[in-house]
């Protein structure tokens, strides 16, 4: 897992220099975006997708921030890391029986608590979280989700609830490390096939890999894009997930099922768009079956950000299409190998720990 001291280390001795928000620039002029030799925009470099944006929008914020928001909310999530990494008391009191279960105050705190479950999970050199806000077309967004207008994902449709009723097999959530194991229907650890793709370090967490490619929200948020006149490769940091898209290609027959399914591209102008189809039906992107259709388009603003933009549709889950939109900014930070692999003992762990609940169960020890 990527361990960034120095930019951790940066941001607790000084928050005096912690950005306002980031900024991003104007589209470049079409002569002046570099172009690889066939003429098209070149795309290749590495990016950082980690953003303090949150996918959906907070209930209550509004669609952009304003400078003076952004910028307190910015510093105040700075100050909460700080306090973060101060030294543990080792005299503090043990946590109550079943964990620490009160309810975080600011998005990511939230989903630290999540990742961790009641009895606490990362230590906080092992983050390596988004600093700003995105900003695209000068807008301060606090959502990457822009259709529907209101920042959330469409709710389920009847076809999608009706799945969700069965319960075995379902994957316990999209990330595996957010899981509520206590709410988790039976059977979901009865086989380590049965368990998250990315808990098993097949696909990366929270649909890093994609498609769609969105934030981890953790750490491990570098993309490299290389890019040829045949095929381009997105490789992603979390858990080595490298896609390839294949140029002016046709999809793959449906008998042929790829994790990050089949990705086809072809150039609009100075857009590449990526078609993407033939999904398992493991992969499930918030409980889509195999059925999912992702269309994602990647264009240049300048040499160091390009626009991502991507729609989701599945008539087995959602009732409509949805789209989302962020930037991604170039970094000059190496990528790192991800030293994760399926069947490592922490997956082992995983199946002994629900027979242990079992056998207790069956002894009585603990209610169901």
């Amino acid at each position: 897992m990527r361990n960034r001291f120095v930019l951790t280390m940066a941001l607790a001795l000084s928050l005096a220099s912690f950005p306002v928000l980031a900024q991003v620039a104007k589209t470049a002029p079409t002569s002046a975006l570099p172009r690889t030799p066939d003429g098209h925009p070149d795309l290749q470099g590495t990016y950082d997708l980690a953003t303090m944006t949150p996918f959906e929008r907070l209930p209550g914020d509004p669609p952009v921030l304003t400078k003076e928001q952004a910028a307190a909310l910015q510093k105040a999530e700075a100050d909460r890391r700080a306090r973060g990494r101060t030294p543990l008391d080792p005299n503090r009191a043990p946590l109550p029986v079943g964990g620490d279960k009160t309810q975080g105050k600011s998005f990511f705190e939230i989903l630290e608590k999540a990742g961790g479950g009641a009895v606490g999970g990362y230590d906080r050199l092992w983050l390596n979280q988004g600093t700003e806000y995105m900003v695209v077309d000068g807008q301060i967004r606090t959502s990457i989700v822009i259709d529907p207008p209101d920042g959330h994902v469409p709710p389920p449709n009847a076809a999608s609830r009706q799945r969700a009723r069965g319960g075995r097999g379902l994957p316990t959530s999209d990330t595996g490390e957010s899981a509520d194991v206590s709410a988790a229907p039976r059977g979901q650890f009865d086989d380590p096939e049965e368990r998250p793709l990315s808990e098993r370090c097949l696909l990366g967490f929270g649909s890093t890999s994609g498609p769609p490619a969105l934030p981890d929200y953790f750490y491990n948020d570098l993309h490299q894009i290389v890019q040829t006149p045949d095929s381009i490769m997105i490789l992603t940091e979390m858990v080595h997930d490298a896609r390839i898209v294949r140029m002016n290609a046709q999809h793959l027959p449906p008998t042929i099922r790829r994790w990050m399914g089949d990705s086809v591209g072809h150039w609009d102008g100075d857009t590449l768009v990526i078609d993407t189809t033939n999904f398992t039906d493991k992969t499930r992107f918030r409980g889509s079956t195999e059925n999912l259709h992702v269309v994602e388009r990647l264009k240049r603003l300048d040499a160091k950000t390009l626009l991502y933009r991507f729609t989701v549709e599945d008539p087995n889950t959602w009732d409509r299409p949805w789209t989302g939109e962020m930037t991604w900014p170039m970094t000059t930070q190496p990528i790192y190998e991800y030293a994760c692999h399926e069947g490592n003992y922490a997956l082992g762990d995983v199946m002994r720990g629900a027979r242990h609940q079992e056998a207790e169960e069956a002894a009585g020890k603990t209610k169901k």
